[in-house]
Protein backbone atom coordinates (compact mmCIF):
# COMPACT_ATOMS: atom_id res chain seq x y z
CA UNK A 1 0.00 0.00 0.00
CA UNK A 2 1.38 3.38 -0.70
CA UNK A 3 0.20 6.20 1.74
CA UNK A 4 0.06 9.53 -0.31
CA UNK A 5 -0.22 12.76 0.78
CA UNK A 6 1.25 16.22 1.31
CA UNK A 7 4.04 17.17 3.51
CA UNK A 8 2.31 17.53 7.38
CA UNK A 9 -0.69 15.51 6.68
CA UNK A 10 1.12 12.49 8.61
CA UNK A 11 2.16 9.62 6.88
CA UNK A 12 5.43 9.29 8.50
CA UNK A 13 3.60 9.87 11.77
CA UNK A 14 1.46 6.63 10.76
CA UNK A 15 4.71 4.23 9.63
CA UNK A 16 5.90 5.11 13.43
CA UNK A 17 2.35 4.53 14.76
CA UNK A 18 2.36 1.06 12.99
CA UNK A 19 5.70 0.41 14.17
CA UNK A 20 4.90 0.90 17.63
CA UNK A 21 7.33 3.76 18.23
CA UNK A 22 4.53 6.44 18.83
CA UNK A 23 1.22 6.39 20.41
CA UNK A 24 -2.29 6.29 18.22
CA UNK A 25 -4.35 9.42 19.16
CA UNK A 26 -7.24 7.46 19.46
CA UNK A 27 -8.17 3.89 19.04
CA UNK A 28 -5.39 1.31 19.10
CA UNK A 29 -3.08 -0.45 16.34
CA UNK A 30 -2.39 -4.25 15.99
CA UNK A 31 -0.12 -5.35 13.26
CA UNK A 32 0.35 -9.05 13.39
CA UNK A 33 3.97 -10.47 12.66
CA UNK A 34 7.06 -8.77 12.83
CA UNK A 35 7.96 -5.45 11.61
CA UNK A 36 11.06 -3.58 10.04
CA UNK A 37 10.98 -0.02 9.67
CA UNK A 38 12.82 2.32 6.83
CA UNK A 39 12.95 5.96 7.24
CA UNK A 40 15.43 8.78 6.75
CA UNK A 41 17.44 8.17 10.25
CA UNK A 42 19.51 4.59 8.93
CA UNK A 43 19.75 4.19 12.64
CA UNK A 44 23.47 3.03 11.98
CA UNK A 45 25.89 4.50 14.06
CA UNK A 46 28.16 7.23 11.94
CA UNK A 47 31.32 6.44 13.94
CA UNK A 48 31.43 3.02 13.25
CA UNK A 49 32.69 1.42 9.40
CA UNK A 50 29.56 0.37 7.52
CA UNK A 51 30.01 -3.43 8.04
CA UNK A 52 30.74 -3.30 12.27
CA UNK A 53 27.44 -1.06 12.23
CA UNK A 54 25.61 -3.69 10.34
CA UNK A 55 27.00 -6.52 12.33
CA UNK A 56 25.72 -5.12 15.64
CA UNK A 57 21.86 -4.82 13.93
CA UNK A 58 22.87 -8.49 12.99
CA UNK A 59 23.33 -9.63 16.26
CA UNK A 60 20.19 -7.85 17.63
CA UNK A 61 18.41 -9.37 14.72
CA UNK A 62 19.52 -12.82 14.79
CA UNK A 63 20.81 -12.55 11.10
CA UNK A 64 22.96 -14.77 9.62
CA UNK A 65 26.36 -14.06 8.41
CA UNK A 66 25.88 -15.31 4.67
CA UNK A 67 22.65 -13.18 4.57
CA UNK A 68 24.04 -9.72 5.55
CA UNK A 69 27.21 -10.49 3.32
CA UNK A 70 24.82 -11.75 0.22
CA UNK A 71 22.58 -8.63 0.94
CA UNK A 72 25.74 -6.37 0.93
CA UNK A 73 26.75 -7.54 -2.71
CA UNK A 74 23.33 -7.66 -3.94
CA UNK A 75 23.24 -3.44 -2.73
CA UNK A 76 26.44 -2.86 -3.87
CA UNK A 77 27.82 -2.27 -0.57
CA UNK A 78 30.18 -4.96 -0.31
CA UNK A 79 33.59 -2.55 -0.84
CA UNK A 80 32.29 -0.16 1.72
CA UNK A 81 32.18 -2.00 4.72
CA UNK A 82 35.42 -0.94 6.37
CA UNK A 83 34.06 3.07 4.88
CA UNK A 84 32.85 4.88 8.07
CA UNK A 85 29.17 5.49 7.65
CA UNK A 86 29.31 9.45 8.22
CA UNK A 87 31.33 9.12 4.99
CA UNK A 88 28.96 7.29 2.84
CA UNK A 89 26.66 9.04 0.25
CA UNK A 90 23.30 9.44 1.14
CA UNK A 91 22.11 6.40 -1.23
CA UNK A 92 24.66 4.05 0.03
CA UNK A 93 23.24 5.01 3.58
CA UNK A 94 20.07 4.22 2.15
CA UNK A 95 21.16 1.25 0.94
CA UNK A 96 22.87 -0.03 3.76
CA UNK A 97 19.44 0.59 5.51
CA UNK A 98 17.88 -1.94 2.98
CA UNK A 99 20.77 -4.06 3.97
CA UNK A 100 19.43 -4.43 7.60
CA UNK A 101 15.75 -4.27 6.64
CA UNK A 102 16.18 -7.70 4.53
CA UNK A 103 18.34 -9.11 7.45
CA UNK A 104 15.50 -8.43 9.59
CA UNK A 105 13.39 -10.87 7.77
CA UNK A 106 10.71 -8.90 9.12
CA UNK A 107 6.70 -9.87 7.72
CA UNK A 108 5.52 -6.08 7.58
CA UNK A 109 8.06 -3.41 6.27
CA UNK A 110 7.17 -0.03 6.82
CA UNK A 111 9.42 2.24 3.91
CA UNK A 112 9.25 6.00 4.96
CA UNK A 113 10.80 8.10 1.25
CA UNK A 114 12.51 5.12 0.34
CA UNK A 115 13.53 6.55 -2.38
CA UNK A 116 14.82 9.82 -1.16
CA UNK A 117 18.96 9.79 -2.51
CA UNK A 118 18.84 6.87 -4.82
CA UNK A 119 19.92 6.76 -8.36
CA UNK A 120 17.76 5.15 -10.89
CA UNK A 121 19.90 1.75 -10.68
CA UNK A 122 19.33 2.04 -6.94
CA UNK A 123 15.45 3.08 -7.22
CA UNK A 124 15.23 0.12 -9.50
CA UNK A 125 16.43 -1.92 -7.02
CA UNK A 126 14.77 -0.90 -4.19
CA UNK A 127 11.60 -1.56 -5.70
CA UNK A 128 12.84 -4.73 -6.97
CA UNK A 129 13.49 -5.99 -3.05
CA UNK A 130 10.16 -4.69 -1.79
CA UNK A 131 8.07 -6.76 -4.84
CA UNK A 132 10.27 -9.89 -4.03
CA UNK A 133 9.21 -9.38 -0.36
CA UNK A 134 5.68 -8.89 -1.55
CA UNK A 135 5.41 -12.24 -3.65
CA UNK A 136 6.98 -14.07 -0.93
CA UNK A 137 4.41 -13.55 1.14
CA UNK A 138 5.60 -10.26 3.37
CA UNK A 139 3.64 -6.84 3.69
CA UNK A 140 5.18 -3.26 2.45
CA UNK A 141 3.49 -0.04 3.42
CA UNK A 142 5.51 3.24 1.48
CA UNK A 143 4.82 6.35 2.47
CA UNK A 144 6.44 7.97 -0.45
CA UNK A 145 6.22 11.63 -2.98
CA UNK A 146 7.91 9.94 -5.65
CA UNK A 147 6.32 7.13 -7.75
CA UNK A 148 7.05 3.73 -6.36
CA UNK A 149 6.23 1.14 -8.79
CA UNK A 150 4.74 -1.91 -7.47
CA UNK A 151 2.58 -4.62 -8.78
CA UNK A 152 -1.17 -4.40 -7.47
CA UNK A 153 -0.09 -1.60 -5.22
CA UNK A 154 -3.34 0.30 -3.62
CA UNK A 155 -2.83 3.73 -2.82
CA UNK A 156 -4.57 5.65 0.17
CA UNK A 157 -3.98 9.52 0.36
CA UNK A 158 -4.25 10.96 4.06
CA UNK A 159 -5.76 13.86 2.94
CA UNK A 160 -9.31 12.30 2.12
CA UNK A 161 -9.40 11.33 5.79
CA UNK A 162 -8.29 15.12 7.15
CA UNK A 163 -11.06 16.85 9.26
Amino acid sequence: MQIAGHNGIGKSSLLRILAGLAPAYTGTVTVEGSVGLLDERPALDPALPLGRALAFWQRMDGAPTEAVQRNLERLGLAALVDVPVRYLSTGQKKRAAFARLLAQEATVWLLDEPLNGLDSRAVELAETLTAEHCAAGGVAIVASHQSFRLTGLARLTLADFGA
